[in-house]
């Protein structure tokens, strides 16, 4: 097998990995949520329970697609994006950068207390990473939330990012999206829609292995 068969296979392992994962999470929680709806009925009773089931049969909430998602407003696209290691710094238009040219070692996917550099973490977009940058001085309870997001997936990445111009800023490879704050119902949107990496020229590439030391 050949050196480029032999990658596209672990890259190819590793995302089917990542999948298996993502839906034995999606399981447990859904596990958890009907347990809590059974334990919510036998509290109030039949008539609220009856109350419950019908405003859960009506249609999706303003804004929000057919699988309970709420729409990506505001996301922004770019294309045409070069992908050479480079050694130096790079000049990226978009803050943070969307991808572009990049250092030939990625950024090892995690949370950052600290700013990361540009030219490692475009390198994990490429892998499939998703990167949430926020403002420094956010409030402690924001960037826990933000934590708390992206806890559990493989492939994500929080950092402050001095220079924002929204509180928050999700981005993968080519897809920006720009956030008044950590709650807004978008960024889980957008974590959901992002999180496999598909978009990404290289998805399921290594984010581990690299450069950095992400807060245990």
């Amino acid at each position: 097998m050949s050196r480029k068969a032999e990658r596209e296979s672990a890259r190819t392992a590793r995302l089917e990995a990542v999948r298996l994962e993502q839906t034995r999470k999606e399981r447990r929680r859904r596990t958890f949520v009907v347990a809590g709806a059974v334990a919510a009925v036998a509290l109030v009773g039949g008539g609220t329970w009856a109350l419950v089931a019908a405003n859960g049969s009506g249609s999706p909430a303003p804004g929000s697609s057919p699988g309970g998602q709420v729409a990506l407003t505001g996301l922004k696209t770019f294309s045409g994006l070069a992908r050479d290691h480079v050694t130096g710094p790079v000049q990226y238009p978009q803050t943070p950068p969307v991808g572009g040219r990049h250092s030939a070692t990625w950024l090892n996917c995690g949370v950052y207390g600290a700013p990361v550099r540009n030219e490692n973490a475009v390198h994990s977009l490429e892998h499939g990473a998703m990167w949430i940058t926020y403002r420094p001085g956010l409030p402690a309870s924001q960037v826990a939330t933000l934590v708390g997001d992206v806890s559990g997936q493989p492939y994500g990445l929080v950092s402050p990012y001095p220079g924002l111009t929204s509180p928050v800023v999700a981005t993968v490879w080519g897809k920006q999206l720009r956030l008044d704050s950590a709650t807004d119902p978008r960024l889980m949107s957008f974590i959901n829609t992002y999180k496999s990496g598909s978009q990404a020229p290289e998805p399921g590439g290594e984010c581990t292995g690299g450069t950095g030391t992400p807060q245990p």
